[in-house]
Order: C-alpha cells, then structure tokens, then sequence
C-alpha cells in the first residue's frame, strides 16, 4: 500500500488549520473594537438624541419655562420610551433653596448664571440652553397708553415687579437703573409668572416680564417692547444635581436640551439660542 495520498491529505489538513487560525484572530479583534467602543460614558447633544436610560426623572425648572418645557417634557418621552418627565416650576432662588435643603431632583433649570453658580457645589457643569429678553406687559388694549420704561415711573400708574432676589426682579432693576428711571411697586411678587397673573387679573397697569412669558397670555396682555440697548439678557443654564439617583439619565436630559429638536421648541415659544 502507498503511503503518499495519506501524507499528502495530511498536509492538506495542516494547511487549512494555518489558514483558519488567522482568520478566527482576525475576528476576535473586530469584537474586541466594538466592545470597547460601546463602552465610552459620555453623553453629547447627538448622543442624547438616540436614546436615554430609563429613568423617572425629576427637574427643578425656573417659572418661565412653564410652558415650553412641558411641550419639552413630552417630546423628550416620546423620543425616550420608559423615560418620565416630571417639573417643579418656581422662581430660581426658590430652586436654589430647594438645592441646597436636599430636595429629591436629578436636575436644574434656572433664569440666571448668577443663582446657578451659586450651586456649583450642587451641580455638574452647566450649559446655557437659551436667552430671553423683557418687555413690559400691559392689559390687552393698553388703557393706560404706557410706551416705554419712563412710563413706569408714573406714579398715577400701578406698576408690579418681581422681588429683587428673583432673576427677572434683578434684570428688571437693572434696566431701570441704568436708564435712572425711578419706580415704585404696588407689589414685588416671588416670580415672573405672577408679576404676569396680576396684570391679566387687572390689579396692575403694568409690570415687567420676560418676552415668552407675555407670549403665552395673548388676549390677555400686551407686550410693549424695550429696546435693545435699554434692555437685558436672561441666559438659562442647565445642569445635573450631584445628589441625583439617575445621573446617566439626567446627563441625557441635560444634553438634550441642546439639540436641534430642543432648541426648536425653545426657539417657537420665544427664547433665543444660547
């Protein structure tokens, strides 16, 4: 009997072995690639947008984004199923203290870079997500025929401002002052929204708000527009709470705000980009 088929299919055998054992390597590392890839913890605007850790999220918002972060709030669900949304709405001071006394919350939203850096204890880094300007709201039809901020000063006028300690209380001082305009008001209220109520119930001529909150009470309230150089801008920093359950989801949120889909939502109600 020939020995030679034999050795010859033996070295056939040992031959595809050495062509296999490369290839088997070579898609070892392929793995190896993708895993390591997938590991990266960083959450960007683009990285936001395609999905979110589940989470019941809670985020401290200033009153200003009542509206639009509602509109907000269920766009970012339907974007990121098994996510919920939940907003507390008050003037950013009110916010801080709630910080500061330990609230349950995963995120904050406030008027102002000013009461945000105050936290920087309590916070990651923010991230300025859109501006704001204010007008001076009247009651729609302005009876009492105000025109600009030397109007205020009209002491036959009953004018109503936030308190000094809220954001748009201190923009609001801030413009006056500037343009020596002395006012005295028949109220300083806790935040914009409800320097806004008493002018749509009629208990004041006038008050100063921001621009997107006049905008959501159309048939109620006009806006008078103060211009550019005799105005103020409001930037609204966002940032995670260090004491959040869910950073990862609140760092998604928190990114979100940024993108294009956000930023048109914002931008419809009225705020500026950032």
């Amino acid at each position: 009997m020939s020995l030679l088929p034999t050795r010859r299919r033996a070295a056939a055998a040992v031959l595809t072995t050495a062509l296999l054992v490369p290839l088997a390597a070579c898609g070892n590392d392929d793995s190896g690639t993708d895993k390591a890839k997938d590991s990266g913890s960083s959450v960007t605007p683009s990285d936001a947008a395609s999905g979110a850790p589940e989470a019941d999220l809670t985020v401290l918002a200033a009153s200003s984004l009542t509206d639009v972060f509602k509109e907000a709030g269920a766009a970012y669900e339907k974007e990121n199923p098994g996510t919920k949304v939940t907003f507390s709405f008050a003037g950013s001071q009110e916010l801080a203290a709630q910080v500061k006394q330990g609230a349950p919350a995963d995120a904050l939203v406030t008027a102002d870079t000013k009461t945000m850096d105050g936290l920087s204890g309590e916070t990651g880094t923010p991230t300025v997500i859109a501006k704001n300007r204010l007008v001076i709201a009247v009651g729609e039809g302005n009876p009492e025929k105000a025109e600009n901020l030397k109007d205020l000063s009209d002491t036959k006028l009953k004018v109503v401002l936030a308190a000094p300690e809220v954001p748009v209380g201190r923009y609001s001082q801030q413009i006056l002052d500037a343009q020596k305009i002395a006012v005295k008001p028949v109220s300083q209220e806790p935040n914009v929204r409800a320097v806004l109520s008493k002018v749509e119930l009629g208990e004041a001529d006038a008050g100063l708000v921001y621009k997107t909150d006049a905008e959501t009470a159309p048939d109620k309230v006009d806006a008078i527009d103060i211009p550019d150089a005799e105005n103020a801008v409001a930037s609204y920093p966002a940032a995670t709470l260090k004491g959040s359950k869910h950073s990862e989801a609140a760092a998604a949120f928190v990114a979100w705000l940024s993108t294009p889909a956000a930023q048109k939502i914002l931008q419809s109600a009225g705020f500026q980009q950032p």
